[in-house]
């Protein structure tokens, strides 16, 4: 895989799986819940498939070559830019009326 190629499955990846917890009321899309899901658990989700996406990137980075050494800075970045990509998801959960 070229490393475009790597770099674009990286984003398009945290953009699905950044909007996840918020349009599926199953814990990690998988697992039924009694009662639904607040948004502590949201975000706490959020921040799991935060570090998958950055789990999937550090292996395509692995396979292309050499790992560029990473600054907190780098981290602050990913983490808003995730976030950034999650703000369609809540505004799908927590702004929109849902018609029952």
């Amino acid at each position: 895989m070229s490393q475009t190629a790597s770099v674009w499955l990286v984003v398009l990846l945290a953009l699905l799986v950044a909007n996840l917890p918020f349009i599926s009321n199953r814990l990690f899309s998988v697992l039924a819940l009694k009662m639904p899901k607040n948004l502590a658990v949201r975000l706490a989700e959020m921040a799991v498939w935060y570090f998958v996406a950055g789990g999937l990137g550090l292996y395509l980075e692995q396979q292309t070559g050499q790992i560029a050494p990473q600054g907190w800075e780098f981290y602050a970045i990913t983490g808003t830019l995730f976030i950034t990509f999650a703000f369609p998801g809540f505004i799908y959960r927590y702004l929109f009326k849902h018609h029952s």
